[in-house]
């Protein structure tokens, strides 16, 4: 076994593990192939480029280290979510018109549906991402420059009690809290506190609304 220094040691027990962001990349790109080609941004390589590029980011930065490299491939991950980000909003407006003008899915009400959930599930994986990457300066600036205010007041920083001393949101707190956004439209327990925070919630309930609503709408419509 190797004997790192005590500073190294902590910052590798302080790291975010790697596997849950890389599997909600390896989900997203999944999600992307599944959904109908003429939905997609650009050609259909476009965005699966993308989703490998920033797979290689995370696998390549260390959020237990803070180094020049890190600190560079920062602004390069935050772009690619934000391209994630841009997809859904882009998938859903493409959705959105063939719902109503109608188009190659919305004849059948399983073809709907499907299509309704790739895009959904999208979102949430999107947005969880980009909580992840922007909360309090990202994963390293939480593990070793914790701010006094955080972007999102979790339940463990309301009550401390609750927690283990020095914890800290993981990337599965983010999943769940972009999956809850989703579902309830609105905060559940985890409150946004900057103003970035509270937009990028509301433009992701609004995303979900839409989706959900005309989704099932137009699915009841076929079956009836």
């Amino acid at each position: 076994m190797l004997d790192y220094p005590d500073d190294e040691r902590n910052r590798r027990l302080s790291a975010d593990a790697r596997w849950p962001m890389v599997g909600a990349v390896i989900a997203a790109m999944v999600l992307t192939i599944l959904l109908p080609d003429h939905l997609r941004l650009g050609p259909s390589w476009l965005v699966p480029t993308f989703e490998v590029v920033l797979l290689v980011v995370l696998l390549v930065s260390d959020p237990a280290t803070i180094t020049r490299r890190a600190r560079a491939l920062r602004p390069v991950s935050i772009a690619l979510v934000g391209m994630l980000v841009l997809s859904t909003l882009w998938v859903t407006i493409e959705l959105v018109d063939d719902l109503i003008q109608g188009g190659p899915e919305t004849n059948s009400a399983e073809d709907v549906l499907a299509a309704g959930a790739v895009v959904w599930a999208s979102n949430c994986i999107a947005f969880a991402l980009l909580y992840w990457q922007l909360d309090s300066g990202g994963a390293a600036a939480r593990a070793h420059a914790p701010r006094q205010y955080p972007d999102f007041a979790f339940v463990e920083h309301v009550n401390p009690d609750l927690a283990p001393e020095g914890w800290r949101p993981s990337f599965l707190d983010y999943l769940y809290l972009g999956y809850t956004n989703a579902t309830a439209f609105s905060p559940t327990d985890v409150m946004p506190l900057a103003g970035w925070g509270k937009l990028a919630m509301m433009l992701q309930s609004f995303i979900s609304l839409v989706i959900l609503g005309l989704v099932i709408a137009r699915a009841v419509n076929v079956f009836t």
